[in-house]
């Protein structure tokens, strides 16, 4: 019955992505420091990142690890990677951010946990049921090859501006400064952008339309996220260095 439905309705996600990246173009997401009140209840920023992100880590290996797929090495691989991204998203990012006394709306966590849930199903399921058995000889295909170093890469930058972020703040601070060095020097949000080539080269990896569905979902999300970031610095700091674009060096 899921499989008779399941390349339809990941084609719908995908629609529904597009349609909220149009949305995202005109209203920020509510949460960080784009928080609005209007939006219903607060909880916690802690918590809120904690509940978005862990459901795409559970139910992702959940179908994964349930699936009747043999499982073999490069697909292991892709577990690994996918659990790796969302154990440091939900279970220790969380946990290093400053972020004392900030809310966020519930409403955004619930929408959060929503595209999480979809896309750790669709990822799973994909690859522990789905999709075929990755042979060994995978390893040497240039989908591999050029994902995983996309991957690497993307993960890379992204790990490393989040702390360039996190060491901005001094123990009890909780305003906004200019970010420097790095890729900070190009883009307002390198974090971003590094997470954008993550996905990418994760679906150039598994090279199937789910993978490919979470990346484009990834961008719906944070292309105008970023854009929003890059504006919020110029108009909070007049001294903002205008040649800085809002995520893609030299371009956007």
């Amino acid at each position: 019955m899921i499989n008779e439905y399941f390349t339809p309705f990941i084609w719908a996600w995908i629609g529904l992505a597009l349609v909220t990246f149009l949305v995202l173009l005109k209203i920020a997401a509510p949460y960080g420091r784009h928080t609005k009140e209007g939006w219903g209840p607060m909880i916690s920023n802690r918590l809120g990142w904690i509940i978005m992100e862990l459901p795409s880590l559970l139910t992702f290996s959940l179908f994964f690890l349930l699936g009747p797929n043999d499982k073999s090495s490069p697909m292991w691989l892709f577990f690994g990677l996918y659990v790796g991204h969302y154990i440091n998203r939900s279970l220790i990012f969380p946990f290093r951010i400053k972020t004392q006394g900030k809310k966020m709306p519930f409403s955004v966590a619930a929408s959060a946990i929503f595209f999480n849930l979809i896309n750790g199903f669709i990822n799973g399921y994909y690859l522990g049921t789905y999709g075929p058995v990755y042979t060994e000889d995978y390893w040497f295909s240039a989908n591999m090859i050029v994902g995983l170093s996309l991957f690497v890469v993307g993960a890379g930058i992204n790990v490393y501006s989040d702390q360039q972020l996190l060491n901005l703040r001094k123990p009890g601070e909780t305003g906004y400064k200019i970010p420097q060095g790095g890729l900070f020097n190009y883009v307002s949000s390198p974090n971003l952008f590094g997470e954008m080539i993550e996905w990418i080269g994760f679906a150039v990896m598994v090279g199937a339309l789910p993978a490919w569905a979470f990346a484009i979902w990834t961008i719906a999300n944070l292309l105008p996220r970023a854009m929003e970031h890059h504006k919020f610095y110029l108009k909070r700091f007049p001294d903002y260095p205008k040649e800085r674009k809002a995520v893609i060096p030299g371009l956007l």
